[in-house]
């Protein structure tokens, strides 16, 4: 594998494109952060990770071919650039992702991703817990204030599985939005170039754990995965992409977007394994798609599961490919209707991207369906359905775990 990788905090050297990510943000944004998060230690920093082509190749500067920068709040991928294009949604400074990131673009979502019925995880400890309530009467994505608003720490530079890593952990206290039991989340972000895929290929990992550190409670429950909305065109919508589904399967959900136990194939989705383009307003999908359908045998440390594909999406005007692949058992698949950001102003972009939409890096407004949020997951509402949650239960002195993988390449 050849690939370095620049790490800097606010209290280390920064690159120049992050030294102007601290002059910007301290100079044009409040200094305060909503919600109360500590936005003063690592929120105006950024870490970057460059994969190096093989040797004898001949490739324009890193920062122009493969760059993948991790921004702080939500240990989030706040830049994937491949071959001069940004392939997700994003903002053009990381201090602009705690005042305008409402769609959660490139989150760690915890502690419980997707949608929990009725806000309240049921016969936990003995008890119910109330949880808070921020999409109606369901918990979404960890609640008002989740993982992916909170400010992580690192980057840590180390090695995992014998690569050299990154590593984020965030400590989420006993209570935090309803949720019982102090935990330690960790992620670790490795990435690998792939001259043998293709163009400007590039691999990138995110392995999560979670464990229970206090000893308040016996057990609590744990969903993470990544909420990056993806789109390698260079339109500022998915019109057009070609979408290749590892498997059409969904849960069906009630009024309240909660599950109805039923697993049937989706509605109007080509597949498995078929080209299907998107075009105009259809298809509209916000649900989790099932890979694995026997929920009994789905652990709550995947990691030692095979890296199944979940889905392929390829840009025709571009040649861009990215396939995404996980240990999870499920993944939310959302075409991103409900998302309005307005433009923003940030700092100058990495030289050498393409001409077109660069998916908010050059401070581009986002309308709907401008990208389509991938979450490698468990199932939805796990913790309030016996049959389910197993995969999402975590006690004390067990690990949950899982890896997400995503493979991007130029034909």
């Amino acid at each position: 594998m050849a690939w370095h990788m620049l790490l800097s905090s606010s209290s280390a050297a920064c690159s120049e494109v992050e030294a102007s990510f601290l002059e910007h943000e301290h100079r044009d944004l409040p200094h305060r952060a909503p919600c109360g998060l500590a936005e003063d230690r690592l929120a105006y920093s950024s870490s970057i990770l460059h994969a190096n082509p093989a040797p004898g190749r001949v490739m324009p500067p890193p920062s122009t071919v493969t760059r993948i920068d991790i921004a702080p709040q939500g240990a989030l991928i706040s830049s994937f650039i491949v071959g001069g294009q940004n392939i997700l949604q994003t903002f053009p400074a990381p201090g602009l992702f705690p005042s305008h990131n409402a769609p959660y673009f490139s989150e760690t979502i915890g502690r419980v991703s997707n949608r929990i019925g009725g806000a309240r995880a049921r016969n936990l400890n003995g008890k119910d817990y109330p949880l808070s309530a921020n999409e109606g009467t369901n918990c979404l994505h960890g609640g008002k204030v989740g993982w992916g608003k909170r400010t992580w720490q690192g980057p840590q530079e180390t090695t995992r599985h014998g690569d050299k890593a990154q590593l984020w952990t965030y400590t989420s206290p006993d209570g935090e939005e309803g949720f019982p039991g102090t935990v330690e989340a960790r992620v670790w972000y490795t990435i690998e170039a792939l001259p043998d895929r293709g163009t400007y290929a590039v691999q990138l990992d995110a392995e999560y754990e979670v464990e229970m550190t206090g000893n308040e409670v016996d057990e609590t429950v744990v969903a993470v995965t990544n909420h990056a909305y993806f789109n390698p065109s260079s339109k500022p919508t998915i019109d057009g992409l070609i979408v290749d589904f590892a498997t059409i399967d969904h849960l069906p959900v009630d009024k309240d977007q909660i599950p109805t136990g039923q697993i049937e194939p989706y509605p109007g989705l080509q597949g498995p394994n078929v080209d299907m383009t998107f075009s105009g307003s259809k298809p509209f999908v916000d649900h989790c798609m099932i890979r694995d359908q026997d929920a009994s045998a789905v652990p709550l440390d995947t990691r030692s599961r095979a890296m199944q594909r979940l889905v392929t999406l390829k840009a025709p005007d571009t040649g861009i490919q990215l396939e995404i692949s996980s240990t999870e058992p499920a993944f939310q698949f959302y075409t991103g209707e409900g998302t309005n950001v307005a433009a923003t102003q940030g700092d100058a972009p990495p030289p050498g991207l393409l001409d077109g939409d660069q998916h908010g890096l050059k401070g581009e407004p986002r309308g709907p369906r401008c990208g389509i949020a991938i979450e490698p997951s468990r199932y939805v509402d796990c913790v309030n359905r016996p049959e389910w949650r197993g995969m999402v239960l975590l006690k004390k002195g067990a690990i949950y775990g899982s890896k997400s993988r995503y493979t991007a390449w130029k034909q």
